[in-house]
């Protein structure tokens, strides 16, 4: 058993790393899928969309061939239309709720359409937006810190309406999660480029990438300069496990693993031979695919919960066992063995489903019982904690590090918003982009710039 590089040859990672969904390759072949849509009134799938993207209005508008107004309607409601349409858990979100599913027939494929005419938008470079216009020319300036989705979504709402903004990223590129956070077979570097590079395209938004609060810029220098600030920050910690053995070589955490494949390329990411990941999130569905996909001869998912209670969708789950993961349902990590400084066994507990909590779940509770994996490579995915000691620096109330807000996105700090992540403590992208749009509406309000 060994970690190394190179386990593939190149034609072979680009394979396994294509792009897991191909798009319309015609205008025809949209138009067959947006002819079977019964563009229902009331369409519980614009219901169940966060960013409330109306459904059945772009669709028909691909039927007609209309694209540029077709992703007009989209972008107008949600400006990261073509990433989510690659990464939005769309069963149990708008192609969920298509009343297709009731008559047990395949749902309209919303996603594909989504997609189709997102990436002409992106692709022509159309400009649906222009910015308002002001006698005086000063309509504020706001600080957003973090290039994310919410921050991302929130720049773009205020500039739309004439406001200048400065986004502090510390990263070295724009798109948060979406950059540095997703299976590269979902959306590619180079997509999540493109896609920022065209959100930004609207003018009035600058970018400071390298910039860290708490490092490069502190809170009190922004609200000095800035009309208000908003914070993105998202969550990115990753939960430890409190493990005897957690230090050993050979141990990872899921983000630092997709952020490395994501911003060092496929080939010197090292991988072993015997992967185990642990959790059954997101994160570790894509943590467990892309270390099959990088090489890896065995991957085991390691759950404490049984599948009825896995956080991850049934599609998820689906991609990892295609791809031969294997799972391991009612176990939790106890310890990890190694030698010479290297893991080489995940010993785990068996665990067992003991009664509801006061939300109706099931706590998982250790049986006393044991087994033991042979391993080369961990990789932790049980899920991210906020960043609790910049929160509490700051002295912003927060729930275990997660920002506080009222029902206007305002902190207890005044002239300071926050949504996404860093409020919700992780939840899917779309839903970051609403937060973006709720705390620019909720700005321009503290600006006295909407009646909103």
């Amino acid at each position: 058993m060994s970690i190394q590089n190179n386990k593939l040859t190149k034609d072979q990672y680009e394979a396994n790393f294509a792009d897991i969904h191909p798009p319309y390759e015609s205008i025809t072949a949209a138009k067959v899928d947006a002819n079977r849509c019964l563009f229902c009134y009331d369409a519980p799938c614009m219901k169940s969309c966060p960013t409330s993207i109306d459904v059945p209005k772009f669709i028909k508008q691909i039927a007609t061939e209309n694209i540029k107004g077709s992703a007009k309607t989209i972008l107008s409601s949600n400006i990261m239309g073509a990433g989510c349409s690659k990464v939005c858990p769309v069963e149990k979100l708008c192609e969920g709720a298509c009343v297709y599913n009731l008559l047990e027939e395949e749902p309209i494929p919303i996603a594909k359409l989504q997609r189709y005419s997102t990436e002409q938008a992106m692709k022509n470079n159309w400009k649906l937006f222009e910015r308002k216009n002001s006698p005086s020319g000063v309509r504020g300036k706001v600080a957003i810190v973090g290039a994310g989705p919410a921050g991302l979504s929130c720049a773009h709402s205020l500039s739309k309406e004439g406001v200048d903004v400065t986004i502090y990223e510390k990263e070295s590129k724009g798109g948060g999660l979406m950059t540095y956070g997703i299976a590269a077979y979902k959306v590619t570097p180079q997509f999540c480029e493109d896609e920022v590079n065209y959100i930004l395209s609207i003018g009035g938004i600058e970018v400071n990438y390298n910039q860290e609060l708490g490092k490069d810029i502190s809170l009190a220098e922004l609200k000095k300069n800035y009309d208000a600030v908003y914070l993105g920050i998202g969550v990115g910690v990753a939960r430890q496990l409190e493990i005897p053995g957690e230090k050993l070589d050979g141990v990872a955490d899921a983000i630092s693993f997709i952020y490395d494949l994501r911003s060092k390329g496929y080939s010197s990411i090292p991988v072993g031979d015997k992967v185990a990941v642990i959790g059954m999130g997101m994160t570790a569905i894509d943590a467990a695919t892309q270390a099959k996909r990088l090489g890896a001869k065995e991957v085991t998912m390691v759950y404490r919960r049984t599948e009825a209670e896995k956080p991850c969708t049934q599609h998820e789950l689906d991609i990892a066992m295609l791809d031969g993961c294997e799972i391991i349902w009612l176990a939790t990590p106890k310890k990890l063995k190694g030698s010479q400084g290297k893991v080489k066994q995940l010993v785990c507990s068996k665990m067992k489903l003991g009664e509801p909590d006061a939300s109706g779940r099931r706590s998982p509770v250790d049986t006393g019982e044991t087994f033991t994996l042979d391993v080369d490579m961990v990789i932790k995915a049980a899920g991210q904690v906020p960043f609790e000691k910049l929160v509490k620096k700051y002295k912003l109330d927060n729930k275990n590090g997660k920002l506080t807000i009222d029902k206007n996105c305002a902190t207890n700090i005044k002239g300071v918003f926050a949504g996404g992540d860093a409020v919700n403590g992780g939840k899917e992208v779309v839903d970051a982009v609403q937060a973006g749009k709720d705390g620019a509406l909720a700005i321009l309000k503290y600006l006295n710039l909407s009646q909103a």
